[in-house]
């Protein structure tokens, strides 16, 4: 018997294979409509493919045996669900808001963090802090200033001053329980101002890694994955 099977029921041994199953399913259509330069990028991407499937099937499974989040674990599609609003709520998002709450604290490097793209928001992890500058760098966004407490708002939060991909500008958010949900759930918004409701996506593989680490008592404090 495995390390990780000890303290799997049969039913957890089941929503795990359950689990394995869809996300090989949905990466291989990734990889199938990805470019890649040389033979040597995609049979790299293949080498870790089952590593990061299985440790990302064990821990959805883990976090949810445990009710250690609010979520709802939709084994057959390997994702999580959650109740959506009308739109994303973003209130306590100011920038002042925003920029205190990661000023104001000690951060942990691969801390999850939210960052919106204008229509639904992505999970990232921080992997540099530079207080001095007030700024940090994400693994998906990179550097992302914080700005100032006294700095005019900008239609409710601040825009970032870097882009993401197909030149979408993004926003940090504080972390919170609305936002957090609507990350891991992959709730979608047409727009910020006027948000109408669309089709739910589901979160990449890394970003369903980085939900099990979420600590939904204290989003300062990662759980250890």
């Amino acid at each position: 018997m495995s390390q990780t099977s000890l303290w799997q029921t049969d039913q957890q041994s089941n929503d795990f294979a359950e689990i394995c199953n869809a996300l090989y399913e949905r990466e291989l259509r990734v990889l199938a409509h990805s470019e890649f330069t040389s033979a040597q990028s995609i049979q790299g991407r293949l080498k870790s493919l089952a590593y990061y499937i299985k440790r990302t099937a064990n821990l959805m499974t883990q976090v949810n045996a445990q009710g250690i989040s609010p979520l709802s674990l939709d084994i057959q599609n390997a994702s999580w669900s959650a109740k959506q609003a009308s739109k994303l709520s973003l209130s306590g998002q100011t920038t002042s808001e925003v920029s205190s709450w990661y000023l104001t604290k000690k951060l942990t490097l691969g801390l999850v963090i939210p960052i919106f793209n204008g229509e639904h928001v992505i999970l990232d992890s921080i992997d540099k802090i530079d207080i001095e500058n007030k700024r940090l760098r994400s693994n998906v966004a990179g550097w992302i200033s914080l700005g100032s407490d006294d700095e005019p708002m900008n239609e409710g939060h601040r825009l970032a001053d870097n882009l993401l991909l197909n030149n979408t500008k993004i926003q940090l958010l504080k972390p919170n329980k609305k936002v957090m949900l609507a990350a891991c759930a992959g709730h979608c918004w047409k727009n910020k101002i006027n948000s109408t409701v669309s089709q739910p996506i589901i979160p990449s593989l890394r970003e369903l890694l980085l939900s099990c680490a979420i600590n939904w008592k204290d989003f300062k404090q990662p759980l250890a994955l």
